[in-house]
């Protein structure tokens, strides 16, 4: 099988795995939500967002692998609204009427990361009954974050507006309640913090749905809606219309695109040119083996902006001599400038970490976003490297990247093993966004190598007792270890957790990296000069 048709049956197999997420409660459910006059999540923010452009979907496949749904209920990502980047989050009412399970929570506080750490405003659609109760006790405690975020993001001056088209029970009615601008559809929302059996059971009470929390009575009689939506396409009209008016403003401007570098002739109007190289190319590069090196300079130029049109070059590589196998080096990509590094041979030695640590300096002595390309096995390791110093030079590394304060996005191509995870920002460091591609792997060590020091150590204790050390029996063991591993590197179990932000198709990310350094710019930042000690 050829690398590209090996990567072809990677994709296939996650657009089945997104479609999961899509599908939300299937198709019943969904029949009868339209039944109702209900549009679906997706379906929102598509009249949401500006006609034509992007919406960058973010974790759809949280939740993999465990007991709930694939993409947990909600819908997370970045879309354009009159312009201006929005995070975007939308309850998917069709599963278990959008009910807060744990994987929820855990993807809703990394949209509103996100959102605060690029400045964003926030657009919530709300349609939930509130937490899913059976699994309340994961949710209750850490689930109070989310209403703490809403009110911070609006403290930052990062407006927050909620549209509500149904159910917003319990916890979910602060949603609206916390949030700067509310919309309700007449004869659709219902928001209150105890419907009418619980105010039943708790004070006696008797009292009907619309009473107790529907729109008008919002609108009319406590105030808490500030809009009163006639359906759901009239509320997506004022929530567009909100957003029309918040005079947001970027915080920077990307230099190239500035100044304005001219056009591709294939272009017409961009501030860049496309890739020289085709990006569809990279479907042929990523070996199924990924103990194969390959060249991430090929990869450079089918994400990188060409030079069709410029007198200057794809990628300006630092230090190309030295440290090999990692490279090294400045481009842009869509018109922003940034910083690369990239592994080539997938072993990082001294003179790659020493190489990193200095680039990363440069990087944040010119305010420049750094972009990490993953294909790494980690540090090396022996007693000729050990007395080399090799984990000092990695400790520079990771502590150059550890205190860098310019944006880090992180791109997992191929093997992500050991702390070779972590000297390349995977997600322990707070990447801005991390993506991973279906060819990609993340472990403290390959399956076969794990397998085989548990077999070492097995065979040492053994030998230290004065016991003989069964082989055979231990085979068993072995092959069980290796394919566990095996399954919880795969990127689906990965992105299932949150680790990644995305599992994507390599051919999308020049455009997803796009978008993300477009956004990153709604926030002001810079580089610093302060980093931890580092050992000489």
């Amino acid at each position: 099988m050829t690398n590209r048709e090996a990567m072809l049956e990677k994709i296939e197999a996650l657009d089945a795995e997104h479609a999961k997420a899509v599908a939300g409660g299937g198709e019943r459910s969904v029949a009868r939500h339209h039944g109702r006059g209900k549009l679906m999540p997706r379906e929102r923010i598509e009249l949401l967002v500006d006609e034509g452009s992007a919406f960058l979907e973010l974790s759809p496949l949280a939740g993999w692998g465990s007991d709930f749904t694939v993409g947990a209920s909600v819908v997370t990502g970045i879309g354009v609204i009159e312009g201006v980047e929005c995070m975007i989050t939308a309850n998917d009412p069709s599963v278990k009427g959008g009910a807060s399970n744990p994987w929820t929570v855990k993807k809703i506080f990394r949209a509103a990361q996100i959102a605060q750490e690029n400045g964003l405003p926030s657009v919530a659609l709300v349609e939930s009954g509130g937490a899913d109760l059976p699994t309340q006790k994961e949710i209750f405690i850490p689930g109070g974050k989310l209403f703490r975020d809403i009110t911070r993001a609006s403290a930052r001056k990062e407006p927050t507006v909620a549209l509500v088209f149904g159910n917003s029970t319990a916890g979910g009615a602060y949603v609206p309640g916390m949030s700067d601008y509310t919309v309700m559809v007449k004869e659709q929302a219902k928001v209150f913090l105890g419907g009418p059996p619980l105010v039943k059971m708790a004070t006696g009470e008797e009292s009907d749905d619309e009473s107790l929390g529907g729109a008008e009575m919002h609108a009319r009689t406590s105030g808490l809606a500030d809009y009163l939506a006639e359906d759901e396409r009239d509320a997506i009209r004022i929530g567009r219309r909100i957003v029309a008016r918040l005079n947001w403003r970027k915080a920077r401007t990307s230099p190239g695109l500035e100044t304005g570098l001219r056009p591709s002739s294939t272009n017409e109007g961009a501030a860049y040119a496309e890739p020289d190289a085709d990006p569809d190319g990279l479907l042929d590069l990523i070996p199924t083996d990924l103990k194969e090196p390959f060249d991430p300079r090929e990869v450079i130029a089918r994400l990188c902006d060409g030079v069709s049109d410029t007198n200057g070059q794809v990628f300006d590589e630092f230090k190309p001599l030295y440290g090999t196998s990692l490279v090294t080096g400045w481009a842009r990509l869509h018109g922003h400038p940034i910083g690369i590094l990239a592994n080539a041979q997938g072993v990082l030695f001294s003179e790659e970490a020493q190489k990193a640590t200095q680039f990363v300096q440069l990087a944040n002595q010119t305010d420049t976003p750094l972009l990490f390309l993953h294909n790494t096995t980690g540090y090396m390791v022996g007693k000729d490297y050990e007395q080399g110093g090799i984990i000092k030079h990695g400790a520079m590394m990771i502590n150059a990247i550890s205190n860098s304060t310019v944006p880090h996005l992180t791109v997992i191509m191929g093997a992500s093993y050991g702390a070779g995870n972590y000297g390349m920002n995977g997600r322990a460091f707070d990447p801005r966004f991390l993506f991973t591609w279906p060819s990609a792997k993340s472990a403290v060590m390959g399956p076969a190598q794990l397998a085989g020091v548990l077999e070492i150590v097995a065979q040492q204790s053994a030998e230290s007792k004065g016991q003989e050390f069964d082989a055979e029996g231990f085979r068993g063991i072995k092959e069980l270890v290796e394919a566990q591993v095996e399954e919880q590197s795969l990127p689906y179990f990965l992105s299932g957790m949150l680790y990644d932000d995305g599992v994507i198709d390599p051919r999308d990310t020049r455009t997803v990296l796009g978008i993300c350094l477009s956004v990153i710019d709604n926030q002001a930042y810079s580089g610093t000069d302060r980093f931890g000690v580092f050992r000489p």
